[in-house]
């Protein structure tokens, strides 16, 4: 039996795939943020809770012990768990919360997991978006202080940039599989507390996207294997290989230079 790893699995996309793995045979474990939530999907699909609010690196850490103790073998780590955040803010950690939800919290349990996925020779993936392409990844403004913040946009897609950049660059360290993809525009509890998306989901009830199973399907198909080629650390489109991205999401200097930022940020 497989195993699975997936963040961010307590509804939307993430729930949606733990369900089809897991009729599929695989051993998920199912972290979300909301105990109660997780808790009934992990029931669900017969896999096991994990709880961590991406607010806490220390949560993270201790996510990253207890999934170490749980599993002797790790398959499939997918980095799901990360969203808009609409209002500028910092963690306890003192990352505004965008970019540790999106980046630094994936960046930094992937890195604890790390020993354990090079011995499974596992598979990584990290859900980016299109929104990339509004994204700019500035090393001396991650907390995004000096820019214009515009409801949390362009944070947003700098935070889905660096998840392309961390997927290129795991890669080209470890040999391990790595991959980023866009889901699509899934209609899910994606920016609830946007006042853009609040108003364009009142003029549509349950929103203009596509339905979470539809937007799984990159995941699943990533996780087993039977996605469409591509070269190693690359970017999908939902299931198109070598999807549009920013011109910068190919700097191989930015992604190393990134590593090492946050690196240092999250004390690895």
């Amino acid at each position: 039996m497989k195993t699975i790893v997936i963040t961010g699995a307590s509804s939307g996309i993430g729930a949606e795939a733990a369900a089809r793995l897991a009729s599929e045979g695989w051993d998920v474990a199912v972290v979300g943020r909301n105990p109660e939530r997780t808790a009934k999907v992990a029931a669900s699909v017969g896999g096991t809770p994990f709880v961590a609010d991406y607010d806490r690196l220390g949560e993270v850490r201790d996510l990253a012990t207890a999934l170490l103790a749980r599993y002797p073998r790790i398959d499939v780590l997918a980095n799901n768990a990360g969203g808009l955040v609409s209002t500028h803010a910092l963690t306890v950690d003192g990352n505004e919360r965008g970019i540790q939800h999106n980046h630094l919290a994936p960046f930094l349990l992937t890195n604890l997991l790390l020993p354990r996925l090079l011995e499974s020779q596992a598979r990584v993936i990290s859900t980016s978006s299109f929104a990339n392409l509004a994204g700019s990844v500035r090393l001396d403004d991650l907390n995004w202080e000096k820019r214009p913040w515009l409801g949390g946009w362009p944070a947003y897609g700098t935070g889905k940039l660096a998840t392309i950049l961390f997927m290129r660059e795991l890669a080209k360290r470890t040999g391990l599989d790595a991959y980023s993809f866009h889901p699509g525009y899934v209609s899910t509890a994606f920016g609830a507390d946007s006042g853009f998306i609040t108003v364009t989901n009142r003029l549509r009830p349950g929103g203009f996207g596509i339905p979470a199973a539809v937007g799984a399907e990159p995941l699943v198909l990533l996780a087993t294997g039977s996605a469409a080629p591509a070269a190693n650390g690359s970017y999908y489109d939902r299931l198109t290989p070598n999807g549009r991205t920013r011109k910068s999401a190919n700097d191989d200097t930015l992604a190393a230079a990134l590593w090492e930022r946050s690196a240092t940020i999250a004390g690895l």
